[in-house]
């Protein structure tokens, strides 16, 4: 597949994503049908937001709303662009592989060439998870003060934004250790469970708050995107 000639996913229809998704081709793969998945959670946030807003039940959040509208819209674009970003680094990863090892000199520019694909193969998912984390974040922030109607569509955009998040994360894991770096393995490491940790938590508190069912007191006016 020739990334430079191809479509951005974006303009696939789901079908040709998917298909292209099911493919013996390496791209796209789990790092990029992890940030889909994760632009399928910030559209719902979107969705729930406008499905609240101007509504006298839910007034007193209208600030929230408008928000959640803005930060769901961006973060969909976002992650979209992560897909292709992905697909990119992970092809770019792939083609160093492949690069000749003749000789020493040889030998040293496809190690040298490996470990910086590696790199950008582990940033970008690293960026997807923190994206994450801002989804599961505005998720929680509505849940208890948006239309009840549209609480598991919430609850849909928050478990889509872990699951993207822990899909995301074995792609940072797994490309780390061939930059050849400890010490950024160990930084980066620590960091994608720390995300994890607090993307879990969010996930898990926006639940239980939907579960119960109860109205909660506004937020803090947030600044805008």
């Amino acid at each position: 597949m020739d990334l430079d000639r191809a479509p951005r996913f974006r303009d696939l229809s789901i079908d040709d994503f998917t298909a292209r998704l099911a493919s013996a081709e390496p791209v796209p793969g789990g790092g990029s049908a992890s940030a889909v998945t994760a632009s399928l959670g910030a559209g719902l946030v979107a969705m729930v937001a406008q499905l609240s807003a101007g509504r006298p039940k839910y007034a007193r959040h209208e600030g929230l709303h408008a928000w959640a509208t803005d930060v769901g819209l961006e973060l969909r674009d976002r992650f979209l662009v992560l897909a292709d970003e992905d697909s990119v680094a992970y092809a770019g990863f792939a083609a160093a592989m492949k690069l000749p090892r003749d000789d020493d000199q040889a030998t040293t520019a496809r190690t040298t060439a490996l470990q910086a694909a590696a790199r950008t193969a582990s940033e970008v998912p690293l960026r997807c998870m923190e994206a994450c984390l801002e989804l599961v974040g505005a998720a929680e922030a509505l849940a208890g003060r948006s239309n009840v109607n549209a609480s598991s569509d919430l609850n849909v955009a928050s478990l889509l934004g872990e699951a993207a998040a822990r899909g995301a994360a074995e792609n940072v894991l797994i490309n780390l250790p061939a930059v050849g770096d400890p010490a950024l393995e160990g930084e980066w490491t620590g960091r994608v469970h720390d995300l994890l940790g607090e993307i879990e938590s969010i996930a898990s508190s926006t639940r239980e708050v939907i579960a119960q069912g109860e109205p909660r007191d506004p937020l803090p006016e947030p600044d805008p995107v």
